[in-house]
């Protein structure tokens, strides 16, 4: 979060199954399959009384090489990053922040 520029907040992690994340995928993105992680916005930076609720991420280990690299991806979405449209700075956070793990 803070490789974003969020300083504070709230979020949730689920891990789930393919079936699961197969069904979110189609029901949030129209698209009808499974996937390795989503992201579900809350408080999209809108005013917050108290710490930002940035909203959930959801994990199908089934189909992800490395969860925290998951993770992650997820994170930086809830802090507003889009990989498909900003030229690949999100990816280069990314990369940055798993670096800094020590991945």
């Amino acid at each position: 979060m803070a490789a974003a520029g969020v300083t504070d907040g709230h979020l949730a992690v689920a891990l789930v199954d393919a079936a699961e994340i197969r069904r979110l995928n189609a029901e949030h993105r129209a698209v009808d399959r499974p996937t390795d992680v989503l992201s579900f916005g809350v408080d999209e930076a809108g005013p917050a009384a108290g710490p930002r609720e940035l909203g959930d991420v959801v994990i199908c280990p089934e189909h992800t090489e490395d969860v925290t690299e998951a993770l992650v991806h997820g994170v930086l979405h809830l802090c507003g990053m889009d990989h498909e449209a900003d030229g690949g700075e999100m990816l280069a956070l990314q990369d940055e922040v798993l670096a800094g793990l020590g991945r």
